[in-house]
């Protein structure tokens, strides 16, 4: 097992690159307009939990996680080549909903100032 502080190193790396890879590397139009919200990567390194977001919202998140099942393979090998881990995890992807959400109570927010005659910037 790794310590904790390891794993979170290895989950911001693994952030960073695979942000960097989608940019860069991967051409499939599915993958448009991705973020990479996040990573979590247990104490074994079996797995990394990789958390993504779009501009668009949840209702392409679907067709995002085709995109991203079909480039695994590609996204997790380039991966594992520019770490120095003996054996690299698998990646799982999740929808980030967190994104929508914050967006969702900012218009609540702005909406109650507004019924309470507060300025709004």
């Amino acid at each position: 097992m790794v310590s904790q502080l390891r794993t979170q190193r290895i989950a911001e790396r693994i952030q960073h690159d695979l942000s960097e890879l989608i940019i860069t590397e991967v051409s499939d139009p599915r993958l448009l307009g991705v973020s990479i919200t996040g990573v979590k990567v247990d104490r074994e390194l079996a797995f990394a939990d990789i958390y993504y977001s779009s501009v668009e919202g949840s209702h392409r998140s679907a067709e995002i996680l085709d995109g991203l099942n079909h480039a695994k393979g590609f996204l997790r090998s380039t991966l594992a080549k520019e770490s120095d881990l003996r054996v690299f995890p698998r990646l799982r992807f999740h929808w980030d909903p967190t994104p929508e959400k914050a967006e969702q109570l900012e218009k609540i927010f702005d909406r109650l100032r507004q019924e309470r005659g507060e300025v709004v910037q």
